[in-house]
């Protein structure tokens, strides 16, 4: 971590539990933004001393009022900014001159305001470097820390959230409103609250590291509306996850966005910006959720209930078409109906009525009371076959809901399995379901809504105890014959290379690339076919052309010396006459690998990830099917191998319905190689294999075609 993140967890800790507080550029006027802050402060029941500064007023809530910071007499722990932007600077000035090292910048007027916020912005970042200030904001909501040893609320939310064990983190202030007031119906708490606005100094990476040591965090949700450091967000994710073993859930917005420009490759038109995002948080161990409503769905799954061991569930239900529709929304997760033991079924069987279903799921009949849930839920609960319980509700004019509720939490509490609950309908059911939330039951309000979040937690429970640490071992440091090519190329103002060049990159960095020379007549590449033996291809070689198929410039499946020297002069005529000012170099004749598997390989330069790779099947088919994965660069030989077998066609390289297995292996390793190259030569703005064709299992794989596409 650089000097600024090392400094910005120190400071953070004054943040969160200042023993005081300057609330610099408030006002008396409620309703306003400086005045409601200063307010919130002092109602939250803050345990340390408040000092407002207001240039206008001698006293404000009772406390002495002083014009400018530094004209308090004591010591200074958190600045909290709510001046105008226009004098925000002036403001920061003096808490550097007051010694305050940590800052909260609500004023607007930055960044989001174009050019000049900007400038503003970078005049706070220049003040805060000097003085050694950390400083959230600016244009932020705030930030609230629940704790009682603190009880910050240097915000300007409507309420002050109860206390609880999930952190929130948000680049929008406008939505932090609104999952407060969706928390607090929910009986939702949290631990830190903070709404980080631009992120121009303290960022979401500062934070998470902050949280990953605070005991108060047992989850971390995170709201982002861009990703302006990915590799350092994936760092501080995996740090948390598997050093504290805390769940990271991230809502990203912009899922649909579209490109800024067309790509030029495969790998370009193929890695938008939001599939590089999910492989990315993939890689980190990130939840990525699709909205605020699933996101607490999952969290309070982490927060509230044991993890499961393992994927079976029993159900109890007093409705046969909700356990129905429950059952289907298990088998489409991935999870599984548990098969009862004898002793489970003999106890069902002697406790519940004989029109009750005693098999999975257990419906107790619509007249069921207390009791009948009780007698269901201890012995599927005492079940070695389930992992968790799912129970479902539906109000019948027998159904003692409250009782029911208080019974679900009491028998829970029994056993170190999950369950989680669903009373189905709104306001017969409140008071029930308001019994379950405060007993940190997991509640909600579609059955099948359960699904997700078990699974959700099952898996993060493997990841963090079977994950491995990848290991990245490029066998050789960085390339100076592919460094020398690129930038080569780049001074002489090329956007790409052709194949040729491109195979002298990858050569360097021990990819399989097919056995290839170049032949300046027709003559040389009969005699250069005759010696590699046949069958051969010949490509042109040009720096103008770069689709060769569309211009006529290559030629596949010759057999012989004579077929080799008219391919040479087919090839050369159709270039000259389809792009009469292209540059014809020579034509490339190379080796036609046979009876091979085509895939293809990539990187694509992310502007917020960096270099990605991508690996999916190769020929025509590739942007029709778009089946494909994606990772960060640096790529070990195990994420190699998910990436081989996330794909939905993967199937055909492992011997199905009687083909050939093929060399999964030398896949994996020429992604690690691929991944090595991205991260040594940034030049590359987008890389294409296509194909790399894949032999039989033990003869390995060969790069048949590639292209490189420079950066500006």
């Amino acid at each position: 971590m650089n000097h600024r993140g090392e400094l910005h967890r120190k400071n953070l800790h004054t943040v969160f539990y200042p023993r005081s507080v300057a609330v610099i550029g408030t006002n008396k006027v409620r309703g306003s933004v400086p005045g409601d802050i200063f307010v919130n402060i002092l109602q939250s029941g803050f345990q340390g001393i408040i000092y407002p500064v207001s240039p206008r007023e001698k006293s404000i809530g009772g406390l002495k009022a002083y014009k400018y910071v530094i004209d308090i007499p004591d010591e200074v722990d958190l600045g909290v900014i709510v001046f105008p932007s226009s004098v925000c600077k002036l403001a920061l000035e003096q808490c550097g001159q007051k010694g305050i090292k940590s800052v909260i910048i609500i004023s607007a007027g930055f960044r989001e305001v174009g050019e000049k916020g900007l400038a503003k912005e970078k005049e706070l970042l220049e003040i805060a470097e000097q003085y050694g200030i950390s400083f959230i904001g600016p244009n932020c909501l705030g930030v609230i820390n629940t704790d009682p040893i603190s009880r910050l609320n240097a915000s300007f939310a409507r309420k002050y959230p109860a206390e609880g064990n999930i952190a929130f983190l948000s680049q929008s202030g406008a939505l932090c409103t609104a999952v407060l007031d969706y928390a607090r119906a929910k009986n939702i708490g949290f631990s830190k609250f903070v709404s980080f606005g631009n992120k121009a100094d303290i960022s979401e990476i500062e934070l998470l590291y902050y949280l990953m040591d605070d005991p108060k965090t047992k989850v971390i949700l995170l709201y982002l509306e861009e990703i302006s450091d990915g590799p350092g967000l994936m760092r501080a994710a995996r740090d948390v996850i598997m050093k504290s073993h805390k769940p990271v859930l991230i809502l990203k917005s912009g899922r649909t966005e579209e490109g800024a420009s067309a790509a030029a490759s495969h790998t370009g038109s193929l890695a938008g910006k939001d599939e590089i995002c999910d492989a990315a948080f993939k890689q980190a161990g990130i939840i990525r959720c699709e909205d605020i409503e699933e996101m607490f769905n999952i969290a309070i799954a982490f927060v509230y209930q044991p993890y499961p061991e393992w994927k079976r569930v029993a159900i109890v239900t007093n409705a046969g078409g909700p356990g129905v529709l429950t059952t289907d929304a298990v088998v489409k997760e991935g999870l599984e109906l548990a098969r009862f033991s004898e002793k489970t079924t003999l106890s069902l069987k002697k406790s519940l009525p004989t029109t009750a279903n005693i098999k999975n799921p257990v419906d107790v009949i619509g007249d069921a009371r207390a009791d009948r849930y009780v007698a269901a839920i201890s012995a599927v609960f005492k079940d070695e076959n389930v992992a968790g319980v799912f129970v479902i509700l539906t109000p019948q004019s027998m159904t003692d809901i409250d009782s029911i509720a208080k019974e679900i939490a009491r028998v829970a509490d029994q056993f170190d399995k999950p369950v989680y609950t669903s009373f189905m309908g709104e306001a017969d059911v409140a008071s029930g379901i308001k019994i379950l939330e405060r007993n940190n039951i997991p509640h909600y309000i579609l059955p099948e809504s359960m699904c997700k979040p078990f699974h959700t937690v099952y898996n993060f429970n493997r990841f963090i105890h079977n994950e491995e640490p990848e290991v990245f071992v490029s066998g050789h440091p960085p390339n100076l014959v592919a460094k020398e090519l690129l930038e080569k190329a780049i001074e002489e103002n090329r956007k790409y290379l052709n194949e040729y060049d491109a195979s002298l990159v990858l050569e360097a960095y021990r990819l399989p690339v097919v056995e290839k020379r170049m032949a300046t007549s027709a003559g040389e590449a009969g005699k250069l076919a005759a010696e590699m033996g046949f069958p051969v291809v010949l490509k042109v070689i040009s720096d103008d052309v770069f689709h060769k198929f569309d211009v006529g410039g290559v030629v596949l499946n010759i057999s012989s010396e004579t077929e080799a020297e008219e391919s040479f002069r087919t090839i050369t005529e159709s270039v000259k006459e389809k792009m009469p000012g292209a540059k014809i170099r020579g034509v490339q004749v190379s080796k036609q690998i046979q009876n091979g598997v085509e895939v293809i390989l990539g990187i694509k330069k992310d502007p917020s990830f960096g270099s990605v790779i991508m690996f999916g099947f190769g020929g025509i088919f590739v942007e029709i099917f778009r089946d494909v994965s994606f990772r960060v660069a640096p790529v070990g030989k195990s994420t190699a191998l998910q990436m081989i077998r996330e794909i939905k066609s993967s199937e055909l390289l492992s011997g199905v319905r009687g083909t050939q297995l093929r060399d999964v292996d030398a896949i994996a390793e020429a992604i690690v190689k691929l991944s090595f190259l991205a991260i040594d030569c940034p030049q590359i703005k987008e890389l294409d294999i296509n194909p790399l064709i894949v032999l039989e299992e033990g003869r390995g794989c060969y790069v048949a075609d590639a292209k490189i596409i420079l950066e500006n």
